[in-house]
């Protein structure tokens, strides 16, 4: 029997260390299992730490880029019809395996070795020269296949590269026929030719590089009587702005809470916004034309967005200013703030943009579409639609009201000649204008002045009118709409005029008159003549 110590068995020492030993072995498991738990949930609040920053950092550039929507293109090259040449991209001629010619068959290849002493002894001659015969026969077969075969290739090779060379013509007479079309619109532009100066303002503002959430639509019009652009461009949506400031991790929770931005700052950003986008848009044609072509750019901003009355899809306009070049060269961009530049030049902006607040443009871009065309006086006289000045003034007058009573008049009452010269009183709830309105018609060929619109708002002052309307089968000068525009008077030109009469009437006229298409357009007198600009 095993001795006993202090009344145990060596067997119960044994048993009693193997169960210490299995309580430390447990206790240093649950103590690795208890660090490794703690070093994971370590990990686990750095990995949502690092996921919060990130989310902040990119909510943080998406903000700082649109902050600098204005800035980030006063430093570029402004671009110019140089830009668009055509250069043909023509890869080198590549033949590949057929321009590596196959090796000839090389007879000694092919020819036997000559029999020795002995064998010549033993009939190796006549052998020798039997094989012989027949490796001269193998090696001119294969002489001639490998000739056939250089045909072939040769043939080949030529093929290749009369097509490559047949490309290469394609691409240049293609590439010449762009260039050559470029630099007729070149031509075309600096003539101050509509459809030329359209295409290029329209390439300026394709090429301009904005966020991927902002849409790339706008429409361009160009009057060269008034040597101006008019642009409708599409604002971004208000969800560009983004509605948190960024995120926070919360231990607690082990939740990433996003912090909400002020709805005040939102719509304050959203107004600046569209105004760094108007400015971008004025100082890149203004950079990229000439004045002698482009002296101002009318830019109308709208929206299009869900009505959340009726779900319907509408079109708001939020912005419309028109700027001479004289006036923008002036500003000193990097350095302003957009608002209040906007304010500087006069623009109407809405009051809430955030909020769907609508203005009403300076110039309605869809009646810009109508503009007039170089054989008008032409076609005038060889068709059957009535020539405007052909009308005698009782007769005109008497269209002007038909059109009016059609848009919605509810009265109509003429004013004695004494009045200076405006012909009639209109009154309306549901018009373009409201209350009472006083029309004034000019049947003229050439520009209403300056000071026709001036004598309008003096007789509408004496007959405390609302509105006042200018109908003319010529057109206005630019200095006649911004006075028009900061005196409540709608002014009708002659392809507006045909396009009312047509919608309204149904009657197919044409105002028989053509603007001069680089004269400057006058404001300066009454009688319409052309005269220096104002």
């Amino acid at each position: 029997m095993a001795q006993r110590g202090n009344g145990r068995s060596e067997w119960e020492r044994r048993q009693a260390a193997a169960r210490r030993e299995a309580e430390r072995a447990t206790r240093e498991r649950a103590r690795q299992e208890k660090e490794a738990e703690k070093r994971r949930k370590e990990q686990h609040v750095e990995q949502q730490q690092k996921l919060a920053d990130r989310r902040t950092a990119d909510v943080e550039r998406c903000v700082d880029r649109l902050d600098r929507v204005l800035t980030d293109v006063l430093q570029k090259r402004p671009l110019s019809f140089d830009d668009f040449i055509v250069t043909p991209r023509i890869p080198s001629f590549q033949p590949g395996p057929l321009a590596r010619a196959e090796p000839a068959p090389d007879w000694a290849e092919y020819e036997p070795i000559p029999p020795g002493a002995l064998g010549r002894l033993f009939g190796g001659a006549h052998r020798h020269r039997n094989a012989l015969e027949e490796a001269r026969q193998l090696h001119a077969r294969e002489l001639a296949a490998h000739a056939q075969r250089e045909a072939q290739r040769t043939n080949a090779l030529a093929q290749a590269r009369a097509e490559h060379d047949r490309r290469v013509r394609e691409a240049n007479t293609q590439a010449d026929a762009e260039n050559a079309r470029l630099r007729r619109q070149r031509s075309d532009f600096a003539l101050g030719e509509p459809e030329a100066v359209e295409w290029f303002v329209k390439r300026v503002l394709g090429a301009s590089k904005y966020p991927d959430s902002f849409p790339q639509r706008a429409q361009v019009a160009y009057r060269p009587e008034n040597r101006d652009v008019v642009i409708e461009l599409e604002f971004p949506p208000t969800t560009v702005i983004p509605d948190v400031r960024g995120y926070r991790y919360i231990k607690s929770r082990d939740a990433i809470d996003p912090l909400p931005r002020p709805t005040g700052e939102v719509k304050k950003r959203y107004a600046q916004l569209i105004a760094r986008v108007t400015l971008r848009t004025l100082f890149e044609i203004f950079t990229a034309t000439q004045p002698d072509v482009v002296e101002a750019v009318v830019f109308n901003g709208r929206l299009t967005t869900t009505d959340r009355a009726t779900g319907k899809t509408v079109r708001l306009h939020l912005l419309s200013v028109e700027a001479e070049r004289t006036d923008f060269e002036e500003l000193v961009l990097s350095k302003v703030d957009p608002a209040a530049c906007l304010k500087r030049l006069n623009a109407l902006v809405s009051p809430n943009p955030y909020d769907l607040e609508a203005i009403e443009p300076f110039i309605d871009f869809d009646l810009k579409r109508f503009r007039f065309t170089d054989d008008m006086d032409v076609v005038s006289s060889l068709d059957s639609r009535r020539n405007l000045l052909t009308l005698t003034p009782t007769e005109f007058e008497h269209l002007i009201r038909q059109l009016f009573v059609a848009m919605g008049a509810e009265a109509w009452t003429t004013i004695p000649s004494k009045d200076g010269g405006v012909d009639a009183v209109a009154t309306s709830k549901n018009m373009f204008f409201g209350g009472v309105c006083l029309i004034q018609a000019k049947r003229w060929s050439n520009v209403v002045g300056l000071e026709a619109v001036h004598a309008l708002t003096g007789v509408m002052a004496d007959h405390n009118a609302t509105t006042g309307v200018l109908v003319t089968t010529s057109w206005f000068g630019r200095a006649s709409e911004q006075f028009a525009q900061r005196n409540r008077i709608t002014l009708i030109n002659g392809p507006e005029l045909k396009h009312l009469i047509k919608e309204h009437l149904a009657y197919d006229v044409v105002p028989g008159v053509t603007p001069p298409r680089r004269a400057h357009a006058s404001d300066n007198t009454q009688t319409g003549r052309a005269g220096p600009r104002q």
